[in-house]
């Protein structure tokens, strides 16, 4: 059944539009006039298919979203009407999917929906974030300065991901080249030079034995290595996807050497963050809890905060539940403690996640001079190991022969 979009207006003469499905415009009419409307206008709504504007990548970057939201508040601050900002956001937007979100969301406030209300139909762009923060404006009359505090979370979140990044592509990229180059010298070159061997028929040295049991038993098992390596893949991924497997993985990543410590100072500061932000816009405390809990991307911190949640509810205090976790740090405790009990909850959130991006950037720092030469000294041996067992014999022979 077609939807058509009306204009009406009230016994208090006031404007009124929206949606109704109906068979033609006629039955549209008479249905309008049982609510006593006086309608103005009817016309058929051209429902928008965001598969139309999906021609390229669907996801939308996150650098995308923040030039969004800053460029909305600014225009929202000048004075410019929400739909005429929308449509303006539209012509400029290059990215086909995201061009589209904005169309769809300038298309449901047209007819009178929020615009909370029209960001949360795409929860694929807009998080649960985004749109309580958008509805907290929307209350306090504080729109724009609340889609300029949603741009510059968005900024610093952006920034810490890419430093977490850039401390863990550099030995992944390295490791994922040693084990390449180890593989081919297995598999292509040490048989090569096993033919050489059997030919002359010398016996052999330990090393070189080892090596060429190695390079045999991984030649006649490489398929079958692969297969188990996807099978784990595949049943890792499943598992990861229950609650109890997310967790469990979770906690572990946490308790990883170096690397534990890195993503624990980086989820501390997303909390405190996010939470921080939420409390400045106006949003209840439990409501930002649970937000918070839900765009932490660790099911560690959403288990806390759902925990935090239930306690807040019987009456208890942030810290103490959070005391309980064994995630947060004393020191981290104690600031949101005083923060609960001097009423300025939100800015000791903002020290603790400023004081965590700074460890953050330290700790990265550190994590790359130290993996550096770890990996060299890892390379060097396996490497090393293997050269040395495929020639040898060659030297032994010319010392042999000399």
């Amino acid at each position: 059944m077609p939807k058509f979009k009306y204009v009406a207006k009230d016994e208090n003469a006031t404007t009124v539009t929206g949606k109704v499905s109906a068979e033609n415009e006629d039955a549209v009419i008479k249905e309008l006039r049982k609510r006593d409307l006086i309608v103005i206008s009817v016309k058929e709504a051209k429902e928008l298919n965001l598969k139309n504007f999906s021609i390229g990548p669907s996801k939308v970057k996150g650098d995308d979203l923040v030039i969004f939201a800053r460029q909305l508040a600014t225009m929202i601050e000048a004075g410019i009407p929400i739909l005429q900002s929308l449509e303006a956001l539209e012509e400029q937007m290059s990215h086909p999917y995201f061009k589209g979100v904005i169309a769809a969301v300038r298309e449901d406030v047209s007819v009178g929906n929020s615009l909370s209300v029209a960001f949360g139909k795409h929860p694929d762009v807009f998080d649960t974030l985004f749109v309580s923060m958008v509805k907290a404006g929307e209350t306090g009359g504080a729109l724009n300065a609340l889609l300029d505090r949603i741009a510059g979370y968005m900024e610093k979140t952006l920034k810490l991901k890419r430093k977490v990044k850039s401390a863990l592509v550099y030995p992944i990229v390295v490791i994922s080249m040693a084990v390449i180059i180890t593989l081919v010298l297995l598999i292509k070159v040490v048989p090569t030079f096993k033919e050489i061997y059997d030919s002359l028929g010398h016996e052999l040295p330990g090393m070189t034995l080892v090596l060429i049991a190695i390079s045999e038993n991984l030649r006649a098992g490489f398929v079958w290595v692969v297969v188990l390596l996807f099978v784990l893949g595949v049943a890792f991924a499943n598992y990861k996807k229950t609650e109890s497997g997310s967790l469990l993985i979770d906690k572990a990543i946490l308790k990883v050497p170096v690397f534990g410590s890195l993503i624990t100072k980086v989820a501390i500061s997303r909390f405190s963050r996010t939470l921080a932000t939420l409390i400045q816009s106006g949003v209840p405390i439990l409501i930002s809890l649970e937000i918070v809990g839900k765009s932490s991307g660790s099911r560690v911190i959403e288990v806390v905060s759902e925990d935090v949640c239930n306690h807040i509810r019987e009456g208890e205090s942030i810290s103490e539940p959070l005391s309980k976790s064994k995630v947060f740090p004393a020191m981290v405790i104690r600031m949101i403690s005083v923060g609960e009990k001097t009423g300025k909850l939100e800015t000791m959130l903002t020290k603790i996640a400023e004081f965590y991006e700074d460890q953050v950037d330290a700790a990265v720092a550190g994590l790359t001079s130290m993996i550096e030469p770890l990996i060299i000294g890892f390379l060097g041996i396996v490497v090393g190991f293997i050269v040395i067992a495929l020639f040898l014999p060659i030297i032994r022979m010319s010392t042999m022969i000399g």
